[in-house]
């Protein structure tokens, strides 16, 4: 088998564990609202607002950098 196929296979099988594992539904109150979900789906939420915000300020620090030093955008394109 290749092994892009058992990795893809073990990673499915872990996910199917950890969602069987947490599907107890926990209340989430924050200010004046109240939600209720599945641990599992509270923390998918979680890592795809945090992968969202670390790649904004990833792309927010790579803008300045690329805008105050004009030489290596420059440079860059003189290699391509």
């Amino acid at each position: 088998m290749h092994p892009k196929l058992i990795l893809s296979l073990t990673l499915a099988g872990l996910l199917v564990v950890f969602i069987i594992q947490n599907v107890a539904v926990v209340e989430i109150r924050f200010l004046f609202w109240t939600m209720s979900m599945s641990r599992a789906l509270m923390m998918f939420f979680l890592i795809a607002i945090g992968i969202v915000i670390g790649w904004s300020l990833h792309s927010i620090k790579t803008h300045k950098n690329h805008r105050a030093d004009p030489k290596v955008s420059s440079a860059k394109k003189e290699q391509l």
